[in-house]
């Protein structure tokens, strides 16, 4: 491995980025560790968690070569969330949190 990279100021811009992120979360998760939640919020989480499923399970290209491959099956879903959920053509109600979330993901506005 070339180890000159660690010494460009690409690499440190990288790297004071990279050790901003822990600082940055842990204010969020102090804020919001007891926010309350209800059923309906847990169910939405449980569809997005499916939806990531699915992804890593049809698309991911390292989840696939794994399974393809003979990997370790254990070791290649470990990264699953231990509960999910589907439902079929699920499509949250307009203009809940939910729906404008998919409407941000899907429609992102034009910043520039």
């Amino acid at each position: 491995m070339d180890f000159s990279f660690f010494n460009t100021p690409i690499y440190y811009r990288f790297a004071e980025c990279a050790n901003s992120v822990v600082p940055a979360y842990i204010p969020i998760i102090e804020k919001r560790k007891d926010t309350p939640f209800n059923e309906s919020q847990k169910a939405w989480q449980q569809l997005r968690r499916g939806r990531y499923v699915e992804f890593n399970l049809v698309y991911d290209r390292g989840t696939t070569f794994g399974l393809k491959t003979g990997g370790r099956i254990e070791s290649i879903l470990v990264s699953l969330p231990l509960s999910a959920r589907w439902e079929y053509d699920h499509k949250p109600e307009e203009g809940s949190e939910e729906w404008k979330l998919l409407n941000a993901c899907i429609n992102p506005k034009e910043w520039i």
